[in-house]
């Protein structure tokens, strides 16, 4: 099943960000020095538990040129919320994600590539990136493009001959700017094309039982075959006399769905004589729920397109980060230059406005917490992220 990993997975995204995935830019001017990393991560929250290792090995040759790989696996084990209400048991399933790269420096110009192929059971995702990225005014400027073309075949365990296609494109442009020493701010744009079958073909909808108004029926959710979304952020950074830094940024999400999110950055890192560095951040995230969702729908086919996916509802959620990092070996050992150890966890409380917890209306009149269909009480869960990897520069 796609189902909750689909979730759990956009959830680690946002959570622990890019920190061992194959990057698709670098800055102008410089390559990346020689690099090898090693991660664990696990995700635990809503029935939903994901964990796995990555390992990501970087390497430059004659200051022009530079290759990486990347290796992520997902082993995840689910009895959400969406799984308890279809009847369906606890089951487990496992994602390989592999990705190659591959950088060219000619004067103040990067140009990169990237593929990257993902695979499970009944998902298979292959993406193809280019990118450039472009030093000016005395390279207190860093101007970067890129494009993503992505086409993925969609599954299904219980149906061997259900096969559906989609297609995605992704455009990007960046800014980042120097604007004063101690100060950097960066603006990043971003637009995503989908077209094909955008729904799980796990999930469904529900609408009320025609014969029994306090209990619902579930049918399979209908989605729109297209889908176009836009996101703009802006970030800054500002470094302390202390040799402290500040960070913070703010973006803003819209597609032709009706959803719109803002999502607020706020973080601190902190040095602590040579080897130590600490790191805190909260980040708060609110969207609106699609044109077509709804929690209960009075009739089947009430509408056009029909969905109850909890991710396209009206939620919020806060997530609190500490962490923390030891810098080894900085005078260098053998081939190692140095090296770091760095151990981060998140706290993640998620509030839903228009989701609620259908169990309870699933439940005999008798039992305690029984609540009629659409008065059920309102879902929310917490989740804890955890991200340990070692860094060796070589």
């Amino acid at each position: 099943m796609s189902l909750a990993r689909n979730k759990a997975r956009i959830l680690w995204t946002i959570v622990t960000g890019a920190a061992l995935a194959l990057p698709l830019a670098s800055s102008a001017g410089v390559l990346p020095d020689d690099r090898a990393d090693a991660l664990y991560h696990r995700y635990e929250g809503g029935g939903v538990t994901i964990h796995g290792p990555s390992v990501l090995v970087r390497k430059k040759m004659a200051e022009k040129y530079a290759v990486s790989a990347n290796y992520y696996q997902d082993m995840i084990t689910s009895a959400s919320i969406d799984v308890e209400v279809s009847g369906a048991s606890e089951y487990k399933e496992e994602r390989d994600q592999y990705s190659l790269g591959f950088e060219y420096l000619r004067g103040k110009t990067t140009y990169n590539l990237s593929y990257t192929n993902s695979d499970e059971n009944d998902y298979e995702a292959q993406t193809a990136s280019f990118g450039l990225s472009q030093d000016l005014f005395g390279d207190l400027t860093t101007i970067s493009m890129g494009f993503s073309r992505g086409s993925d075949k969609v599954g299904n365990s219980t149906d061997p001959s259900f096969e559906q296609d989609i297609d995605r494109w992704s455009y990007r442009v960046g800014v980042s700017q120097i604007l004063t020493k101690s100060l950097i701010a960066t603006m990043n744009l971003e637009v995503i094309t989908d077209e094909g079958f955008l729904n799980n073909p796990y999930r469904s909808y529900r609408y009320v039982d025609p014969n029994d108004n306090r209990r619902f029926i579930l049918a399979q959710e209908i989605y729109p075959r297209t889908r176009t979304s836009n996101a703009v952020a802006v970030n800054g950074r500002y470094f302390l006399p202390y040799r402290a830094a500040i960070y913070g940024g703010y973006r803003f999400f819209t597609d032709t769905w009706d959803i719109r999110a803002d999502t607020f950055e706020l973080g601190y890192i902190h040095p602590i004589k040579q080897q130590w560095t600490l790191e805190a951040r909260v980040r708060y995230y609110q969207q609106d729920h699609a044109e077509f969702y709804a929690d209960l729908f009075s009739r089947v086919d009430q509408q056009n397109f029909l969905a109850r996916d909890k991710e396209l509802s009206t939620f919020n959620s806060v997530a609190f980060r500490i962490g923390a990092s030891y810098e080894f070996a900085q005078t260098g050992w053998r081939f190692v230059k140095k090296g770091s150890v760095n151990l981060f966890y998140d706290r993640i409380e998620f509030q839903y406005d228009d989701f609620r917890d259908a169990r309870a209306s699933q439940l005999l009149p008798t039992d305690p917490g029984y609540a009629p269909a659409g008065s059920e009480p309102l879902y929310e869960f917490g989740a804890n992220v955890i991200q340990a990897f070692v860094s060796i520069w070589f």
